[in-house]
């Protein structure tokens, strides 16, 4: 077994053979790793690659026809590659292999040439499924970091517009970056963030998932405090108002920090419409956040404490559904709520025509049969149904499955305390949204601390030339975005 920091220090020799077992050494004699020798004139040459990392077309191409073809003698002249480096450490040379470049080896040097032909395999642009929109843009973010990249500067046509990578994992290597515009984003916040991933050391990081757990303020909360999106137009709004993206290489979602409350229940079809339209839309997001944690909550404390606030009539057909229901109404929630949480798990899983199939079984065959059964009653059916649609209308699904997982403390203070048992649970909600904190930025702004000209793009969303300030929350270095957009107006 080879020793990491031997290897380290190990160098290429003038010994062609010498080099060539180093290098398979390093990369633990692994079988797709390829060596092919060529002879050319008095010279003998090593090409070795990855076959699985490598595009063979490129390779022939570009690599071993010119060595052939040429009269010159230095392959560094001859190879034609966008990307040519030359070095002599066997980690860094080794370290180029897995990246997807070639190796060229000549007898009788001590000088490695890494010449790019990696096989960028990637999928389609096309647009996101769990974020679509009826107007504006319909592609998305891919595996390829280089892409997404891309994808941001396309629409940002800026000098200003900054890239820093990172590498995490002392197994994977994996590489991350961090894209805001610098005369925009606080230096300070910029320099938080560049610790905290910088401070990451673990053996493997997968997916943005996993990096948002290990730099995010409090991992305890129920409430996400990092924004996951594959939308590069919503991606870039952010960079334009000062926060900055995080993409990690081979995951589609970019992260977007800090991040506020009111920012989950936003959407990009907000400013593709008119400003009255979206802004009733998202009064009804926000709504939908107190229904989802509430309404099962406030059945139950009717039925078992406050029967008294409803009209006659409705508390009789209750009563009338609840009569052979052996259940208390808390179990009753519970059950229905587990119920939902397993077809939506089993729709997400398994293929969409069988997806459906389940919807259809889980909505009627079910729901009908508990209520004919006596096992849950006709109105608990109904509640459930309102806060699963409710729960759903979050742009972001990560916050609405929050709303689901808040609503099962809420029914056990309804079922104890009723009325002021919600009343209780929501004061400590919101409690705890008021102290949260997103990368030191507060995180239920600007409602706490309260900020009168935020309020213009947050549960509301005021015309374009209206808004002419930044938000505030990630404080941007350059509060303000427009003077006067309507120069028209003046005339």
């Amino acid at each position: 077994m080879r020793s990491n920091t031997t290897n380290k220090e190990e160098v290429l020799t003038n010994n062609l053979k010498n080099n060539i077992e180093m290098i398979q050494e390093y990369l633990c004699y692994t079988e797709d790793l390829v060596v092919k020798i060529i002879h050319k004139n008095a010279q003998i040459f090593a090409i070795l690659f990855l076959e699985s990392m490598i595009k063979i077309e490129a390779l022939q191409s570009f690599i071993i026809e010119p060595i052939l073809r040429e009269k010159k003698d230095e392959a560094g002249n001859i190879v034609k590659s966008y990307e040519i480096k030359n070095l002599t450490k066997i980690s860094e040379l080794g370290a180029g292999l897995l990246d997807g470049f070639c190796l060229i080896l000549e007898d009788n040097s001590s000088i490695g040439i890494l010449a790019a032909a990696a096989d960028d395999k990637e999928r389609a642009i096309q647009e996101p499924a769990n974020e679509q929109n009826i107007n504006g843009p319909h592609d998305g973010f891919v595996e390829n970091i280089n892409t997404n990249i891309q994808l941001l500067r396309k629409r940002i046509h800026s000098p200003e517009l900054k890239v820093k990578y990172f590498t995490i994992g002392k197994i994977t290597n994996t590489k991350v970056a961090m894209v805001y515009l610098d005369s925009i984003a606080n230096r300070k916040l910029v320099e938080v963030i560049e610790e905290r991933i910088s401070g990451v050391e673990l053996d493997s990081l997968q997916s943005t998932g996993h990096l948002e757990e290990l730099i995010e303020d409090n991992t305890f909360s129920p409430f996400p405090q990092v924004l996951n999106t594959e939308r590069p137009d919503r991606a870039v709004s952010y960079i334009l108002d000062g926060k900055i993206n995080l993409l990690v290489d081979g995951n589609p979602t970019v992260s977007i920090v800090p991040i506020t409350f009111f920012a989950f229940y936003q959407a990009p079809d907000d400013y593709n419409h008119r400003w009255l339209i979206g802004s009733f839309f998202r009064i009804i997001r926000v709504f939908s956040f107190l229904v989802a944690i509430c309404l099962p909550a406030i059945y139950i404390a009717i039925v078992s404490f406050h029967s008294e606030v409803l009209p006659i009539g409705i508390l009789y057909s209750i009563r009338v559904s609840l009569e052979f229901v052996p259940f208390l109404p808390l179990v009753e929630a519970f059950m229905m709520q587990i119920i939902l949480e397993l077809l939506k798990e089993a729709a997400i899983r398994l293929p969409s025509p069988i997806a459906q199939t389940i919807g259809i079984v889980g909505g009627l065959v079910i729901g009908t049969a508990v209520v004919e059964a006596h096992l849950v009653s006709n109105t608990m059916i109904v509640v459930i149904g309102f806060t699963a649609i409710a729960s759903f209308v979050a742009p972001v699904s990560e916050m609405g499955t929050s709303m689901r997982l808040l609503g099962f403390p809420t029914m056990i203070m309804a079922s104890v305390l009723g009325f002021f048992g919600i009343t209780l649970t929501l004061m400590l909600i919101f409690m705890h949204m008021c102290k949260l904190k997103s990368f030191g930025m507060p995180y239920f702004s600007p409602m706490a601390p309260f900020r009168k000209e935020d309020i213009k793009d947050t549960f509301l969303r005021f015309p374009l030339w209206k808004q002419n300030t930044r938000p505030t929350d990630a404080l941007p270095q350059k509060l303000e975005r427009q003077r006067m957009s309507r120069v028209w107006k003046k005339k």
